[in-house]
């Protein structure tokens, strides 16, 4: 089946989204400390949360709706619970990401301005052209920068393969001690991405079918799978950069946005030469800016709809008024809370591994549900893949929990 690159879309939204601190910041850190023995761990919770992530477009295709009408049909009581974890973790996250896409902007522009004002730029360039543009502008925005970041994080890795002069080391590693966990946690709790990710996949599978009401469950899955593939590869290719690079080097990354980005471009440009300088530059303002525009857009999408979903309809829960919220909320926070940036990136990191247990529950009991027509439920291999997932999720948080 071929598609062309106009039906696509909220499947490179979601591939947007999702790589961000957890690939560039995450995968390259668990591939610098660890060469590539947390594989196992980037695939594993990959394959696990799959099921998961897929049926927010397929909730839409089948039904119209987003995840969150179908919440409310469940009970209101879930629907208001993802509005508080929503609301609770917002702020941060976009703050996190848009401080790191500052952070490269300034390195890689080489214009020495604090990280605070390049994030007080990047927010307000990004709030004017969504307002502008909306969801038709970030469509077609997400396609460019997403095909950008793929090529040149592929270049980047093949070419440190062929620079590289260590045979490869493939033995894997099952983290033992509390801070080891702690890490493996904050990995898995973004890689992907977190699970309510799946609730921003469907809005925007509902913007696309206004425009393109023809779209199909073969269509919509093979987006889907496109963009959850992509997350995967460049997750993958982030760690084994990592690994190339700087295992066993005797350097190890700093917690500080600024300094992480200048560590990051350098290392590539020391070991690779200064060509590298622009191409690992524009991969990871690239992945980055993806992040920090698709965070932007979707909160706020959630928000407003969530809020509507209850009865509000007034004119200060449209998408607009969350929009300014988020953007004023992390400016804030920017310039009052930013020396706590690395205390609340990784609170917001395990925060999100320990809800995805809710989410992976909610949108596979949706998905079987009387809510969700019967061609559109998932087969019976896949609800025992759907159930084993939920039960290593509920595990990998005991065991987190139990080690603290």
């Amino acid at each position: 089946m071929t598609i062309s690159l106009k039906k696509i879309g909220p499947g490179l939204l979601f591939a947007g989204a999702a790589i961000g601190v957890s690939h560039l910041v995450q995968s390259t850190k668990a591939g610098a400390e660890f060469g590539f023995g947390l594989i196992w761990a980037l695939l594993l919770v990959n394959v696990i949360k799959y099921p998961f992530f897929k049926y927010g477009p397929l909730y839409t295709v089948a039904t119209g709706e987003s995840l969150l009408e179908g919440y409310k049909k469940l009970g209101k009581g879930l629907l208001l619970a993802y509005l508080v974890i929503t609301f609770a973790s917002m702020f941060t996250i976009q703050t996190a990401v848009t401080t790191v896409t500052a952070s490269i902007a300034s390195t890689l522009f080489q214009i020495d301005w604090p990280t605070k004002y390049w994030s007080l730029i990047i927010l307000i360039l990004c709030f004017g052209l969504l307002v502008k543009g909306k969801y038709v502008f970030l469509d077609k925005l997400m396609k460019i920068i997403v095909i950008l970041l793929t090529i040149t994080t592929i270049v980047a890795v093949i070419l440190a393969i062929n620079h590289n002069k260590e045979p490869l080391n493939l033995a894997q590693h099952l983290p033992s001690n509390s801070i080891e966990i702690a890490f493996l946690i904050a990995f898995m709790g973004w890689m992907p991405a977190p699970l309510d990710v799946s609730v921003w996949h469907s809005l925007w599978a509902v913007e696309k079918k206004k425009l393109q009401p023809e779209t199909s469950k073969k269509i919509s899955m093979l987006d889907f799978n496109i963009g959850y593939l992509t997350t995967v590869l460049i997750g993958m290719c982030f760690l084994a950069l990592g690994a190339l690079i700087m295992f066993k080097s005797n350097e190890s990354f700093s917690d500080s946005g600024s300094a992480f980005a200048t560590q990051l471009i350098n290392m590539y440009t020391k070991s690779l030469g200064n060509w590298a300088y622009w191409l690992i530059g524009i991969a990871a303002l690239t992945t980055m800016l993806s992040t920090t525009f698709t965070t932007l857009d979707a909160s706020p999408r959630s928000m407003s709809k969530a809020l509507q979903l209850f009865g509000n309809k007034s004119k200060f829960n449209s998408y607009i008024f969350w929009l300014l919220i988020l953007t004023v909320g992390s400016i804030i926070i920017l310039f009052g809370f930013v020396s706590q940036m690395g205390i609340l990136i990784k609170i917001s990191t395990i925060l999100s591994f320990l809800t995805a247990p809710f989410y992976a529950i909610i949108n596979y009991k949706l998905i079987i549900s009387k809510h969700t027509p019967k061609a559109f439920q998932p087969s019976t291999l896949m609800k025992l893949y759907s159930t084993l997932s939920i039960l290593l999720l509920i595990g990998f948080s005991i065991w987190f929990l139990s080690t603290f």
